[in-house]
């Protein structure tokens, strides 16, 4: 008997660690400081709100289905935006807007691979990445980092196989916070191009990169289109990860393959997102520049207290956009370590093991923590609880 395709991957990892709460008391004195989630936890300004309310009692179309691509107007402002923002030329035929970000990336890969065919994600992974090839048939294939987080494109070029269809990026990276420098993602781009296979790059925390400048220059080659998918999200942006929007930007032809895929599962991207996401672009840049700015210094809040368990053996690996990545000093696997932190120190934070292949042993000594719904006080909170562990 053959395996339904869910079966072939694990179970999520967020929605396993919050199990690891289950009948443990949190106190007043000792509250819960839950780094394990990427997303923020606030609902989004009032003006937006407002919008969104407006849209739903005053515009009836809001409520009908949609292009299966997105609403022209938001495909419009995100080339428009995204053109100016990378020095490039991104047409309105080139953005598809999707049902979250994770979403553009089920649908880029349905555009690419068929079962058996290989994809080549650095590790640490982000999972929801691994999760969808599994349940694809799609074999992952894990390019390796070392202790700056950052891959290698020679040590990736010894892995692209006749059966290869794509490298992921993932910048700034999720798990490992890192900023992937320019020249490292164009060294990506020029060897996906020369090998023929595409460069996927997941660009979901962009707006809260430390770099002024575009991160990267890729859209300013004129035939970008031939290698490039790019995927974004408004969720972090915007605070609408309830509401799932985001886009993938690609040649017209592919995103004619992805709408495929788009219209079976979703129809079209939820319409009350679409409109608030355009809004959001349109009227939020000051309010966004001020969530990136606190996101800074909560980044700077990490560096500036690790020093409180950097003497217990504690090492920061990569710290940038909503993540810190670390690794611990205890002789007990990452998955151990994280549940016993529920219990000692009331942390709930990611293990390693969920972002690594199961038999790469660097899983087990290393942790993400999610900062963005802790501010500064809170941060040196944790790192004093940590400092405090005995095992």
């Amino acid at each position: 008997m053959s395996m339904p395709r869910t079966a072939t991957t694990f179970t999520p990892p967020v929605m396993e660690a919050r199990r690891w709460l289950d009948g443990v008391t949190f106190t007043d004195a000792l509250p819960l400081i839950n780094v394990s989630q990427a997303a923020p936890v606030d609902p989004p300004p009032e003006a937006l709100r407002a919008h969104i309310a407006d849209i739903a009692m005053n515009v009836p179309d809001a409520h009908l289905y949609g292009p299966v691509l997105g609403l022209a107007d938001l495909r419009h402002e995100v080339a428009d935006q995204f053109s100016k923002a990378y020095g490039g030329a991104i047409s309105d035929a080139q953005v598809a807007i999707t049902s979250g970000c994770n979403q553009a990336f089920c649908a880029a890969i349905m555009s690419l691979a068929g079962e058996g065919d290989e994809i080549i994600l650095p590790t640490p992974w982000y999972f929801n990445h691994k999760m969808w090839l599994d349940m694809q048939g799609v074999r992952t294939v894990p390019l390796s980092t070392g202790d700056d987080l950052l891959p290698d494109p020679e040590h990736a070029a010894t892995l692209i196989g006749e059966r290869t269809r794509a490298i992921v990026l993932v910048t700034p990276n999720n798990p490992g916070g890192v900023e992937y420098p320019d020249h490292l993602v164009q060294a990506f781009f020029d060897l996906a191009r020369a090998r023929g296979i595409a460069l996927i790059i997941d660009e979901t925390y962009r707006d809260f990169d430390s770099r002024t400048d575009a991160p990267h220059a890729l859209f300013a080659d004129p035939d970008w289109s031939d290698t490039l998918i790019q995927l974004y999200s408004f969720s972090k942006a915007y605070r609408l990860t309830g509401h799932r929007v985001g886009a993938m930007i690609a040649s017209a032809p592919r995103l004619a393959e992805a709408e495929k895929f788009l219209d079976t599962v979703t129809i079209c991207p939820n319409q009350l997102a679409q409109h608030a996401a355009l809004w959001g672009m349109q009227n939020l840049g000051d309010w966004l520049a001020g969530e990136r700015a606190e996101i800074l210094d909560r980044r700077a809040a990490i560096s500036d207290h690790f020093g409180l368990v950097k003497d217990q053996g504690w090492s920061l690996m990569g710290v940038g956009a909503y993540f810190a990545y670390v690794q611990h000093p205890f002789d007990i696997p990452s998955d151990a370590l994280a549940k016993e932190l529920v219990q000692q120190a009331h942390v709930l934070t990611l293990p390693g093991t969920m972002f690594m292949p199961e038999n790469d042993p660097a899983g087990q000594r290393q942790m993400r923590i999610a900062f963005a719904n802790v501010d500064r006080r809170e941060i040196q909170t944790l790192f004093e609880r940590l400092a405090r562990v005995t095992l």
